[in-house]
């Protein structure tokens, strides 16, 4: 079930790369077109267009998960997965809205003037019954959020992996393989819209009933959030706790300039493209993770260079600071997260994670509000400066930076954890010089096949890899014989990896952001899609 579980959490982050693109065509574009330029000038429609394109991508949400799902989640064949994933989704919604029509249900029988007049129902009920549809591509049905598409896209695949090599008797080729997969998933969204029906009200209401305990436990709720979130990274699937509040409804509603937005993240993209916005919503989830990624990891990083032996220390400062860069630019923080938790779990759970957590209580206290958690995405907040209220960033970054440092340095010396640098023979802290430089530069595309290789050979050879994909840091492969899967150090040491999270037949190698390069080489080599 875990195994399964990280599949899934690693697939989310394909449809995912699109919600990055929402952030900056909506905000920046939409800076231009209501505070810079006049309207009716050909720039002014220009930026217009690129904003349409990002409300576009969040009116269709639900179709991107159902095709990014279905597409990730295949093992071979995945083109035609992700056609599936299309089919599914829009059979399913068909079913739903026939279904749905038999029973008297339609767009004028579900307005509230309609059940509280017509059939008597109390306004409060009314508006949830209602709440509960929409009309999606012009099928009337249920307004399920991503949900409609992250369900079909997870049948999808499943049907597609079980059939997608069916041989048919030969006067039936055609239709044999993915063909064969089509048709099956047009009969499988019958059942599976007609349950729906019947059991999306309850999960709905249940839905409601998560969003009021969220909304209602305060400071308590928000830190439990944080803590939880980090907690669950090295089994990576901490995506499943922050995913429903940042995209779902789980996270909160939001009526802006006519539209529902459903989750925080897609509130504040929302925000950043309304004229009448003042600023972004307070309570978002996120804002916590600026004090650990500008402050937090690099005090660690700090305390680690601080505590190596001073011979290692150049070789240690290679190591965290791009690291800890890293953290704050784009807001990857696995590397230097693994560099403490490999060696030190307590370093991770005892300090870490608490202080995660106390991160998102604390931007919540001083009402941060801010669109994005790392530079890189906090570009389009430098055209809309009037939406941004985080002055308290100021002392509490060099709090969090200090307050790590120390704590840290602290726990080393203390307990004798041996971080990178602290033992005698650090030869696998390496440092390059400018020869070993030009040479790296020189024939890259040679080194990164030749590492495909021997990732390969360490899981056991191709023979024994059944699946392989990646997430937005790590390779994530399924084996047949994990027996055969070679030690966490030689990963970490040989193979460039910066950490290894193993649940069996499943396992992450955590590389950073490289790793999607890294993963396409692995699938060349092993001819997969």
């Amino acid at each position: 079930m875990k195994e399964k579980l990280q599949s899934f959490a690693g697939a989310m982050m394909v449809p995912i790369i699109l919600l990055v693109l929402v952030g900056f065509y909506v905000s920046i574009a939409s800076s231009f077109t209501s505070y810079i330029l006049a309207e009716g000038t050909f720039l002014h429609t220009l930026f217009s267009v690129i904003a349409s394109i990002g409300f576009m991508i969040m009116r269709y949400l639900p179709f991107w998960f159902a095709v990014g799902i279905s597409f990730a989640l295949a093992k071979k064949e995945k083109g035609w997965a992700a056609f599936g994933g299309l089919v599914m989704f829009m059979c399913f919604n068909t079913v739903i809205s026939t279904y749905a029509g038999a029973h008297g249900w339609n767009a004028d029988t579900t307005t509230i003037d309609h059940l509280v007049n017509n059939l008597g129902w109390t306004m409060e009920k009314a508006q949830n019954y209602n709440s509960l549809w929409k009309d999606i591509a012009g099928v009337f049905t249920f307004d399920m959020g991503i949900f409609s598409g992250i369900l079909t896209g997870i049948v999808t695949s499943a049907i597609h992996n079980k059939w997608y090599n069916k041989e048919l008797p030969n006067v039936f080729s055609f239709f044999s393989g993915p063909r064969y997969v089509i048709i099956i998933i047009t009969l499988f969204s019958i059942p599976l819209g007609i349950a729906t029906y019947y059991v999306w009200p309850v999960i709905a209401t249940g839905l409601q009933s998560i969003t009021k305990l969220i909304t209602t436990s305060g400071l308590f709720g928000t830190f439990i959030f944080g803590a939880a979130d980090k907690a669950l990274l090295p089994f990576g699937i901490h995506h499943l706790i922050a995913f429903p509040i940042e995209y779902t409804r789980v996270g909160g509603v939001m009526e802006i300039g006519g539209i529902l937005y459903e989750g925080v993240r897609n509130i504040i993209i929302g925000q950043a493209g309304s004229l009448e916005a003042t600023g972004y919503i307070v309570r978002n989830f996120t804002t916590g993770r600026i004090l650990f990624q500008f402050g937090g990891l690099p005090g660690a990083a700090a305390a680690i260079y601080a505590t190596a032996k001073p011979e290692n220390r150049k070789r240690v400062a290679s190591i965290v600071i791009p690291a800890a860069l890293t953290a704050i630019f784009v807001g990857i923080t696995e590397p230097i997260e693994y560099t403490f938790l490999f060696v030190n779990p307590l370093l991770y759970y005892l300090i870490h994670v608490p202080l995660s957590g106390l991160a998102y209580v604390l931007t919540e206290i001083t009402k941060v509000s801010i669109n994005g958690h790392a530079l890189f995405f906090m570009i389009p907040n430098l055209f809309q400066l009037h939406k941004v209220h985080a002055m308290s960033l100021i002392l509490l970054i060099p709090a969090y930076f200090l307050i790590y440092f120390f704590l840290f340095k602290w726990a080393i010396l203390k307990f004798n954890i041996l971080t990178p640098g602290r033992k005698d023979n650090s030869g696998n802290i390496k440092l390059y010089s400018k020869s070993d430089y030009k040479e790296k530069q020189s024939d890259n595309k040679e080194k990164s096949s030749n590492l495909a290789y021997s990732i390969i050979e360490h899981l056991g050879g191709s023979d024994n890899i059944e699946s392989v994909g990646n997430c937005a840091t790590r390779l994530r492969v399924t084996v047949k014989d994990e027996s055969l899967v070679s030690e966490n150090s030689i990963w970490i040491e040989d193979l460039e990896a910066q950490g290894v999270v193993r649940n069996n037949k499943a396992f992450q190698i955590i590389y950073g952001p490289r790793v999607i390069s890294i993963a396409t080489a692995v699938k060349d080599i092993l001819n997969i899609n």
